[in-house]
């Protein structure tokens, strides 16, 4: 009696629940569906109307300008190479070139070629393909104002150095003294950012060029020469003055290539505190003068000694 009371029951729960399963489908289906319909039809309009002619044809006239600009600047390029190769062979011929400035130069001169190409080469690239240039360069102008102001000292460095190499101020060897910051040595390089000095006791210096307000070069004329020999006053000037000019008569003829002005005795100087010398002076070939003073020294110091004249040795305390 009750089974099919039961039965009844669950077939009646059944067929609400697939009923109302039914009724739940057919009405969230259309919410589904209906907004991807639309944005299918709106891609599928969209396609439609794409006009492929005139897209090929853009592109193919963007690829064309493409080519030939990259064309223009490789010949550009190739050319400009080719002017500063013949520029540099063409200044090396030339009499009294250092050929460190000159390389130093002709790099310089190639590396402002390339970027100068290099810039707008990326211009034109650029505004064929259609980016807004203009803007862009807005906005790097102002972001190269702020690292211009941050990499003042490096810019300086730069001007100062380009300055230093086009008027030959200094070559590779060349002894300088560099006046503000005392600091003086052989010139080891020359560089567009730095000058490299090496002091007599090896020391090597790199300084930027920012810092170099005065260079004084003592490689680039003729030398001074000034031997001292020390005397006692008491004895025979004129007779030690003799010696003296027989032994620079002597080493000016062996030294001819060396020497551009005669040795001249100027006499007996007071160096204070009852110090006296005979000093001689004359002008040599430049990077001879220090060979050439300890050969007229040693010379001029054993001619006295021979001859029986007193070298003093010591600090001789000041006269009353």
């Amino acid at each position: 009696m009750f089974l099919p009371l039961l039965t009844t029951t669950a077939a009646t729960t059944a067929s609400s629940t697939s009923a109302s399963l039914e009724s739940t489908v057919d009405s969230s289906t259309p919410v589904i569906i209906q907004p991807a319909t639309k944005q299918l039809n709106a891609l599928q309009r969209w396609w439609n109307n794409i006009d492929w002619d005139q897209v090929f044809g853009v592109v193919i006239q963007k690829g064309l300008t493409l080519i030939l600009l990259s064309v223009l600047f490789l010949f550009l390029w190739k050319l400009t190479d080719f002017l500063v190769e013949k520029s540099y062979r063409s200044f090396l011929k030339r009499k009294n070139i250092n050929e460190t400035r000159a390389h130093t130069i002709y790099t310089l001169m190639g590396n402002i070629a390339h970027y100068t190409l290099g810039f707008f080469f990326i211009y034109g690239l650029l505004s064929t393909v259609g980016v807004p240039v203009g803007s862009l360069l807005a906005g790097a102008g102002i972001v190269g104002l702020a690292i211009g102001l941050g990499a003042q000292g490096f810019m300086n460095d730069i001007i100062t150095g380009f300055f230093i190499i086009m008027e030959q101020q200094v070559d590779v060897g060349d002894y300088v003294i560099l006046q503000n910051i005392a600091i003086e040595g052989t010139v080891i390089s020359v560089g567009i950012r730095t000058l490299e000095l090496r002091s007599l006791d090896g020391t090597l210096h790199f300084i930027p060029n920012r810092n170099i307000t005065t260079i004084s070069n003592k490689s680039r004329a003729d030398m001074q020469v000034v031997v001292d020999i020390r005397i006692l006053p008491t004895e025979d000037l004129e007779t030690m003055r003799t010696l003296i000019e027989e032994v620079n008569a002597r080493l000016t003829a062996e030294n001819t290539d060396k020497i551009t002005t005669p040795p001249t005795v100027f006499g007996v100087v007071d160096l204070g505190h009852g110090n006296f010398v005979m000093r001689s002076t004359f002008y040599a070939v430049n990077g001879t003068q220090a060979g050439l003073k300890e050969e007229f020294l040693a010379a001029s110091l054993e001619a006295l000694t021979k001859a029986g004249f007193t070298i003093p040795t010591t600090v001789l305390p000041p006269q009353a």
